[in-house]
């Protein structure tokens, strides 16, 4: 991790950003003492839709109607 001071830091942004998006991480320092990381942000995972089904299923398993018509409930207005 590449150590910067805040004026190359703000003069240099641009090419900081650049290098960080391409994996790299920086420190940056105010009269050598740290204040800041600047890294890449973590790519968020996507959820498969087989893993997206699988839930569903469990969830269904887990919250029975045990016996309950949907279309009762509907009209009753609870759901």
């Amino acid at each position: 991790m590449a150590i910067i001071g805040v004026y190359e830091a703000r003069t240099r942004f641009s090419e900081l950003l650049d290098r960080v998006a391409r994996g790299e991480r920086f420190v940056i320092t105010r009269r050598g003492v740290p204040v800041a990381v600047i890294e890449p942000v973590a790519p968020q995972r996507r959820r498969k839709v087989e893993e997206v089904i699988e839930e569903i299923k469990k969830f269904r398993k887990k919250h029975r109607l045990n016996g309950l018509d949907i279309k009762e409930l509907i009209e009753e207005g609870r759901m």
